[in-house]
């Protein structure tokens, strides 16, 4: 997508600190972290928000988990939340799904 401020950090036209890469995700340290650690992990596939996933998006979705654990392994996490928000209503402000992988900090339940 030419506006998606995401597949553009994907292609290199926006900096990012870079933490993985693979042919399916991109990980990327957040520009407002809410924790020690927060890391965003994304598909490489434009999907805009879950609700817009089709049959053919679950191997790329669920292979977000994989690299979010990898990130936090990295990170020397034991303990972390992962979190995908669906609309704005619940805070998604950038339209290409995004896994948040925050820790570093103890995080009370339910969030703010």
């Amino acid at each position: 997508m030419d506006d998606c401020l995401f597949c553009k950090i994907i292609a290199g036209e926006i900096p990012s600190q870079k933490v993985y890469e693979d042919e399916r995700a991109f990980a990327f340290d957040d520009i407002n972290p809410v924790s020690p650690t927060h890391v965003l992990v994304i598909p490489k596939k434009h999907i805009a928000r879950t609700s817009d996933m089709t049959d053919g998006d679950e191997a790329d979705i669920g292979h977000l988990f994989t690299v979010a654990n990898k990130v936090a392994a990295e990170r020397g996490l034991e303990h972390y939340r992962l979190c995908i928000n669906n609309g704005e209503g619940v805070g998604q402000s950038v339209f290409h799904v995004h896994l948040h992988v925050m820790g570093g900090r103890v995080m009370t339940w339910p969030p703010g």
